[in-house]
């Protein structure tokens, strides 16, 4: 509810970004957020929205290139002030992009590089020291899923699509047309 309060009109505006994006939605992060933008762009690519995951570090080592005008690039960091998010986040201010933070620090450094900050306030780690991810990491997987279920619904993804992109495992045996089946 803390994050939701918080999100205003502007997880509107990362929404329209991404269904109107011309090429690939990038996430990012360093740390636990590049594991939670592994699992975002995981979900986004299943369910039709074309999604890749660059690791910051790699970025700035080369994997620029993988980047094109017209891609939405979605950062994740609790600071926002790593030295190599930050870097990363202004070495796309060369190329015509839209960045989109998810952040607990609207303020940040990286945030003020991007064009729409879906901030998501201050939160209190669950760990016993109080620093390892665990609530902020969950709270971006949770605003990285609503993301990709908005999406979902906008783009009318079916379920025969689903199935397309599912075709292993229990789930894409479940999905599949029986006459898949009976060929294989």
């Amino acid at each position: 509810e803390q994050v939701y309060s918080r999100l205003n009109g502007t997880f509107s505006q990362a929404v329209q970004a991404i269904l109107n994006c011309q090429g690939t939605v990038i996430l990012a992060g360093v740390g636990k957020p590049y594991f939670v933008a592994q699992k975002i762009s995981a979900s986004m690519a299943s369910t039709g929205t074309q999604s890749i995951t660059i690791h910051p570090v790699d970025a700035l080592h080369g994997d620029m290139g993988r980047i094109k005008s017209g891609d939405v690039i979605v950062v994740l960091s609790n600071s926002g002030s790593s030295s190599e998010i930050v870097d990363f986040v202004r070495a796309t201010k060369a190329i015509d992009v839209t960045r989109i933070a998810i952040t607990c620090r609207s303020e940040s450094a990286m945030a003020n590089e991007c064009d729409i900050i879906l901030d998501l306030g201050p939160l209190k780690e669950a760990c016993p020291m109080g620093v390892a991810p665990s609530t902020t990491s969950t709270a971006m997987l949770a605003l990285g899923d609503a993301l990709t279920l908005s999406l979902v619904e906008l783009r009318e993804f079916t379920i025969e699509a689903f199935a397309k992109n599912h075709p292993g495992g229990h789930l894409g045996r479940r999905l599949s047309p029986v006459s898949t089946i009976i060929r294989g």
